[in-house]
């Protein structure tokens, strides 16, 4: 007989020795059953009459109402007449308690309570599974900024759909908060993952979901992160305007940590790209004056956190892009300052990304100001490290570096067309499918 979760007692028991020892294959007449048939029962092959049920309640030593319950849940599930459909109507369907008075009525009713409690109790995950599953949310999100995609790939779905699963259950509410928000920030690390491959319609689909899981635990600080990476989805798909809206959406929420210093610094580089020059200045100042005012350390470490590092590298694009030599000679400053920051770092918090993005930016500086000798150099961590991991947006940039070498103000120098010529194989290389196969190999 089903037992969902719902007030139903009815599972599969030893059965009661009576007074004297005997079992229920020793209960005389009708009454007695073997192991087989009970196992029937079990099974919802057959299900017992009333008279069965009467002294399968005896030899278990429950009440007859219970298994009376689950015989109505069993029909139910079949479509027979006369049987509940539904949870609340199952729940009200259960044979009532006859009237008492006194003592008698007050213990009855004690019975409804304590059915309730044994509903309460049915729950798929306890506080030592959430747990486990927070730690290990913070050790991907940790490995994810400097360990190849392929090593985390795997283990990221699969946590995200245990957490979906989950979710599918019943737990304490409080339980199922935290199970939201760490499957809003394994939805997140999906979005990213596909953000890297340049799968951007994926990364959106992701991103939704993770603002859902997000907005279920009303989660303010994830929101607001989730709202930085749709940000991102949208820059690197050239709607730059939406990308500082959606930035600015996203410092909208009371989050803590560092989220408002990373939107401010998306919001920046947004604009500079859509030709907005005061309101890209403008926003730089308000991430230089969101870091001043971070109090403590972030939620959660990792892609889930802003380093200064992180954010010089932003700001270096960002002056970049603006132009100009005054606004070249900062960005050439703050990719520097972000290169020595990673360096400086523990291993897993180095950005081999960003380490990417910043020395590009630095090429592109150093060739801006007409050093072809700085923008080799610059390129040399690039060029010679593996394709398999550059992600999408760093191939968009040495693809563009490509170009620019390309320009007239280079007259064909061997130096330069050489130059070029190397970003543009490393490019192919990094760009083809297995580079960045999220598929474990075969």
């Amino acid at each position: 007989m089903s037992c969902d979760p719902v007030p139903c007692d009815a599972p599969r028991l030893t059965p009661r020795a009576d007074p004297t020892g005997n079992s229920i294959q020793a209960l005389e007449g009708r009454a007695a059953k073997t192991g087989k048939e009970i196992g029937r029962y079990e099974r919802e092959v057959r299900i017992p009459v009333p008279y069965t049920r009467k002294y399968l309640a005896q030899a278990f030593g429950i009440e007859v109402a219970v298994l009376d319950r689950a015989v109505a849940l069993s029909k139910s599930l079949r479509g027979e007449e006369g049987s509940s459909s539904g949870f609340s109507q199952e729940w009200t369907a259960r044979p009532a308690v006859p009237p008492r008075s006194g003592a008698g009525a007050v213990s009855a009713d004690a019975v409804m309570s304590d059915d309730f409690a044994r509903f309460v109790a049915l729950r798929n995950a306890d506080q030592f599974v959430v747990e486990q599953l927070e730690a290990d949310v913070a050790r991907l999100a940790r490995a994810y900024v400097s360990h190849p995609l392929l090593e985390l790939y795997v283990e990221i779905k699969r946590l995200r759909d245990g957490a979906f699963e989950l979710l599918r259950g019943r737990q304490h509410p409080r339980q199922t908060t935290d199970l939201y928000v760490a499957a809003s920030r394994l939805c997140g690390l999906s979005a990213h993952v596909c953000l890297d491959l340049g799968d951007y319609n994926s990364a959106a689909t992701h991103a939704r979901t993770a603002r859902a899981c997000a907005e279920a635990a009303g989660h303010e600080g994830m929101l607001a992160w989730v709202r930085a990476v749709e940000s991102l989805i949208a820059y690197w798909t050239g709607r730059y305007e939406a990308a500082g809206r959606l930035a600015r959406a996203g410092r909208q929420h009371r989050a803590g940590g560092t989220i408002t210093a990373r939107l401010a610094s998306l919001e920046a580089r947004a604009l500079a790209m859509a030709g907005n020059r005061p309101g890209a200045v403008a926003a730089l100042a308000d991430a230089a004056r969101s870091r001043e005012a971070v109090p403590g350390h972030d939620e959660a470490p990792g892609v889930f956190a802003f380093p200064t590092a992180k954010q010089f590298a932003y700001a270096g694009t960002t002056h970049l892009t603006l132009g100009g030599r005054e606004h070249v000679q900062q960005a050439i400053a703050s990719a520097d300052t972000a290169i020595q920051l990673y360096r400086g770092a523990e291993d897993d918090d180095q950005s081999v990304g960003d380490l990417f993005a910043a020395h590009v930016d630095l090429a592109r500086g150093h060739l801006r100001l007409g050093d072809l000798d700085g923008t080799e150099a610059m390129l040399g961590f690039v060029l010679d490290s593996p394709p398999e991991r550059m992600s999408a947006s760093i191939v968009r940039r040495i693809t563009a570096l490509g170009r620019e070498l390309g320009g007239p103000q280079y007259g064909g120098a061997a130096r330069a067309a050489r130059l070029r010529e190397r970003l543009q194989h490393t490019a192919v290389l990094a760009a083809l499918p297995a580079a960045h196969s999220p598929e474990p190999p075969t």
